[in-house]
């Protein structure tokens, strides 16, 4: 049995939570004084402040924003447990959307984030809707903190709402069916980069961040366990046989499974890169998530419940799990009512006589004296 493991946290860093409900790191040797971090954990900056104190001292601080103002609000929300919270994958694309939008209008008072500002940062961005969505969430996000820690009077991203590309196929990403998979694994044998890369993502249902990750490290007892990069949550998955003649025929990393020519982990961007190039060798148009999305599938459609979907792909709350099991139970309901649909009803009791009975040849009844 594999036991929980504790995220490694490097030495003389501790963290616990204040009376307002917000995460505190610092940094103490022995009995040594407390030297705070007040950056966000997980980053460069916040990495870059732990050795300052290690070695005695302390970074400089940067110049304080603008109270009342956008980059005021945001550096309040990136010290509050909603922001700590969040996956560090989350945090790093949320960085990336603000960092432009902080740089032009950080110092625009809050009276001036309205709604429509907004939907003209979203116009801004239609010819990448992904972006303009990460945009309006990002903000979201932090303003339904901020109401909520009466920060600020509005949400100027409420009632923004995203509708479906025309054209875009409804349920997100498409599932790859079996004729996708044999079609990879012809054009992608064992012995391959490119077969080890999709056999990960095929038996263990990884997301890509996850994927990128997984290495020999990971694998103790023929069962692979991963703190996940999105939510957190530690998940176990047995080395599936195939899975383990693939990474027997290599080429495999030190590090990670899935690596570089020269043995060095894949970064998440690249191995995306990556992935595509071998999916469009293979003639296949569909991306790494619909594998996830089929081996969710197969294991809902094979009877998991929707505990053990959860325990095997990170998720809670039930909302996704409830997904991948109610279309598997309406297949198998479809399948036991399928001869309900028959023009002809088919009998199951004992029919009734052709010819009606006379009454001429019932039996009198005899009086009771």
């Amino acid at each position: 049995m594999i036991s929980d493991m504790p995220r490694p946290r490097p030495p003389h860093l501790h963290r616990e939570t204040n009376r307002h409900g917000n995460v505190v790191w610092y940094v103490r040797e022995g009995k040594g004084p407390r030297i705070r971090i007040k950056e966000t954990y997980g980053t460069p900056e916040f990495e870059a402040a732990y050795h300052a104190a290690i070695k005695g001292g302390t970074l400089q601080p940067k110049a304080k924003a603008a109270s009342g103002s956008l980059e005021w609000l945001w550096m309040l929300y990136r010290q509050a447990s909603a922001w700590t919270d969040l996956s560090l994958a989350t945090r790093k694309q949320r960085e990336n959307i603000m960092k432009p939008v902080l740089l032009t209008g950080g110092r625009e008072p809050l009276s001036k984030i309205t709604k429509a500002s907004v939907e003209a940062g979203v116009r801004r961005r239609t010819a990448t809707p992904t972006q303009a969505k990460h945009f309006v969430t990002s903000l979201r996000g932090m303003f339904e903190w901020a109401l909520e820690a009466k920060l600020a009077k509005i949400d100027p991203t409420h009632g923004i709402a995203f509708k479906t590309k025309k054209g875009a196929k409804a349920g997100g990403f498409p599932v790859w069916n079996d004729v996708d998979m044999a079609d990879y694994e012809k054009r992608w044998p064992r012995g391959t980069r490119e077969r080890v890369a999709f056999d990960v993502y095929q038996y263990t249902g990884l997301r890509r961040g996850d994927a990128a990750a997984v290495g020999k490290q990971h694998v103790k007892n023929g069962v692979i366990g991963i703190q996940t990069e999105k939510t957190g949550m530690w998940v176990y998955i047995p080395v599936h046989p195939e899975l383990q003649l693939t990474l027997d025929a290599g080429p495999i990393g030190d590090l990670a499974f899935i690596a570089q020519k020269n043995g060095n982990p894949l970064t998440k961007e690249s191995l995306g890169n990556f992935f595509r190039e071998a999916c469009d060798a293979a003639g296949i148009k569909k991306s790494a998530h619909g594998i996830r999305k089929a081996a969710a599938t197969a294991a809902a459609d094979n009877g998991a419940t929707e505990s053990e979907l959860e325990a095997m792909f990170a998720w809670s709350g039930g909302q996704m799990a409830s997904l991948y099991t109610r279309s598997a139970n309406r297949k198998r309901l479809a399948a036991g009512a399928a001869h309900k649909m028959a023009r002809t009803k088919t009998e199951t009791s004992i029919p009734a006589p052709d010819d009606k009975v006379r009454d001429g040849e019932l039996k009198p009844q005899t009086k009771q004296g």
